[in-house]
């Protein structure tokens, strides 16, 4: 990429762009996919999506001025090519380090991301919305959203689409079909869109009309083949007769070979005449140009650092099972015996764990789209009819159906398991996905049961406990591997609101939740070396707490330390704040030691736990200092 005679070595903004040929296109496409690669490869990150969308972001931005025109990229993950065209070439190493670069579209990182996005379904409002705030403001620019990776399955997209057709003002819907979101995208609409693709006498005029156009001289064929695009336009109207996007008030065009730079140029110049809502229906290759990415497009989604001559990671060192791994293959055991357990996920059945589930019990398992809400509301209705929904979600994709918790679920007190995964501190994925808010949000629902495994045993445990539990239960887990507790082969059930001692101590006592827990126990043996003498309590339960066990062990103590990767603000430590106030047992000190009042950066797991004072060296100077002034 060094090579000056490379493309891509002369292109520092996308004003270079315009001045390049097709074919000089065509050859920066292939550069900027060996780039993405490379760097990914060292860095991590989203690698399907965005080698799929190479050629999808030249044209755009050859056509469009996006320091003046606004565009947005649904989920965010598919905008490395866009970064590297407007200015953050030289700084892609950095791609999700600590001080570096999102990897997603970030305002306040420049003036081409116009609109902050990492989870799915909100291209097509935002950017309804800076058009509806053009026209207010009298101003002139045009107003993009690209939506792909299976985000049009969001619910959220159909309001906007829906809303946006009404309106009438203009905005350009780009939508990238791939056929793919993390997994393979599902339901109706999909089989919709492969019919639109797949229409054979459309397809056929579309195809000899350009053949036909191409033997005119170049004088004429530009104005003969825009006549001619008018009268396909409207042949397909006959052939494929009331388009949805159309029906809903989009003028609809496509589908769009989305590798073909003189095709997307060549629509996007005409869709910019275009006046009202237009829908583009541009086709792409999840992982186009790397073989491995190609065959293994589920793999190569989203990676860590992997080894780019075969696109494998990295053999890891550790033999440590994921707490994802132990969430799955214990529920296939639990629901052996249990034809009742079904379980439904958000378009993230390797995520979470469950393709172990649907493997074993296809007819039971349930994969809705990128669409939370219904997957909760869904789980409801089964549950009314006897069955035992589980539905696994990642904790910060699950703020986006908190009403249905409450509304749907925990009203009705009825027996659904949520099992949040990716809860805490995520690492480079950043503030979009960092699941630090769950123990807030949660704890304030009631009816609903509360569960924190600290170790591997005891996730199996909540998943055991939350089959039998009558009511709604909530279990949240890490990204990664645990501390690398051997698990348990007869999986008994916790007692509901029971936690335990994991180091005896009754004069400075941490109260700590979820995995975190052996993080103060590590600080616990530093401090053991100052004679410094801790009693540790692993609280298992969020809601219902132990009050004997808390009662029993703060009564006396001095000082009393509340432990937990969530925010503070109305966490874990609020909870033991509020117990202790209405209990009045504990005349002493009390601390708690959590994520602060800020949405947190992007970075390995390690460095922000150092960053936010939640790593065991960090917690035992806390401590110190605290035990300083006594």
């Amino acid at each position: 990429m060094s090579n000056d005679l490379s493309v891509l070595s002369r292109i520092d903004s996308p004003e270079d762009l315009k001045i390049l040929s097709i074919p000089e296109l065509t050859a920066l496409a292939q550069e900027m996919r060996e780039f993405i690669v490379e760097t990914v490869s060292k860095t991590g990150g989203h690698l399907g999506p965005n080698l799929g969308a190479v050629e999808l972001t030249l044209a755009l931005h050859y056509v469009f001025d996006f320091l003046i025109d606004r565009i947005v990229w649904d989920v965010g993950h598919q905008c490395y090519p866009h970064k590297i065209l407007t200015g953050r070439k030289s700084s892609f190493q950095t791609l999700r380090q600590i001080n570096g670069i999102s990897g997603f579209p970030k305002r306040s990182e420049s003036p081409y991301d116009h609109f902050g996005t990492g989870h799915a379904g909100t291209a097509v409002s935002s950017a309804l919305g800076m058009a509806l705030a053009r026209d207010a403001m009298g101003e002139d620019y045009a107003s993009l959203a690209v939506v792909g990776d299976g985000a049009a399955t969001e619910g959220m997209v159909f309001e906007a689409l829906n809303h946006a057709g009404n309106a009438s003002t203009d905005i350009t819907v780009v939508l990238n079909d791939n056929a793919w979101s993390i997994s393979p995208t599902v339901g109706g609409f999909t089989g919709y869109l492969n019919r639109l693709i797949t229409v054979p006498a459309y397809q056929k005029l579309r195809d000899d009309l350009w053949k036909l156009t191409g033997l005119f001289p170049d004088d004429s064929k530009r104005r003969i083949r825009k006549v001619a695009h008018r009268f396909q336009e409207s042949v397909k109207n006959l052939l494929v007769p009331g388009t949805l996007f159309e029906e809903l008030g989009f003028r609809y065009i496509g589908p769009v070979d989305g590798h073909s730079c003189s095709a997307l140029i060549r629509t996007f110049k005409y869709v910019k005449t275009l006046k009202g809502p237009v829908l583009v229906h541009v086709i792409t290759k999840k992982g186009k140009g790397y073989k491995p990415a190609e065959v293994h497009n589920q793999r190569l989604h989203g990676v860590g650092p992997f080894d780019p001559s075969k696109g494998q990671p990295y053999k890891s060192t550790s033999k440590r099972m994921s707490f994802t791994e132990v969430f799955g293959k214990t529920l296939v055991n639990v629901a052996r015996d249990r034809h009742e357990v079904v379980a439904i996920t958000a378009a993230m059945p390797f995520g979470t764990g469950l393709n172990y589930f649907s493997e074993e019990y296809p007819e039971r398992f349930f994969d809705v789209g990128i669409a939370e809400q219904h997957a909760v509301t869904l789980a409801a209705g089964m549950a009314t009819g006897g069955l035992r929904p589980v539905v696994a979600i990642y904790s910060s994709f699950m703020q986006r159906a908190y009403d249905q918790v409450i509304h749907d679920v925990c009203l009705q007190n009825l027996p659904v398991a949520f099992f949040l995964d990716r809860a805490g501190l995520v690492g480079e994925d950043g503030p979009t996905h960092h699941g630090v808010f769950d123990i807030s949000y949660l704890r304030a629902v009631p009816n609903l049961t509360c569960i924190a495994p600290a170790d591997e045993p005891d996730l199996q445990r909540a998943v055991a406990f939350a089959m039998e539990h009558p009511g709604p239960v909530a279990v949240r887990y890490p990204r990664g591997s645990g501390p690398g507790i051997d698990l348990v082969d007869k999986v008994e059930p916790f007692k509901s609101g029971v936690g335990r001692w994991m180091r005896q101590g009754t004069d400075i006592v941490v109260i700590g939740i979820g995995p975190v827990v052996y993080e103060a126990l590590k600080a616990a043996s530093f401090l053991e070396k100052e004679e410094i003498h801790i009693g540790v309590i692993d609280a298992r339960f969020i809601k219902p707490l132990d009050e004997s066990l808390l009662q029993s062990a703060m009564g006396k103590a001095r000082l009393v330390v509340t432990v937990e990767d969530n925010v503070i603000t109305g966490g874990f430590g609020s909870a033991i704040h509020e117990f202790l106030r209405e209990r009045k047992i504990h005349h002493g000190r009390i601390i708690s030691i959590g994520l602060p009042d800020a949405f947190i950066p992007h970075g390995a797991v390690n460095e922000l736990r150092e960053m936010m004072n939640v790593s065991a060296g960090k917690i035992a100077e806390r401590i110190r200092d605290e035990y300083g002034k006594e």
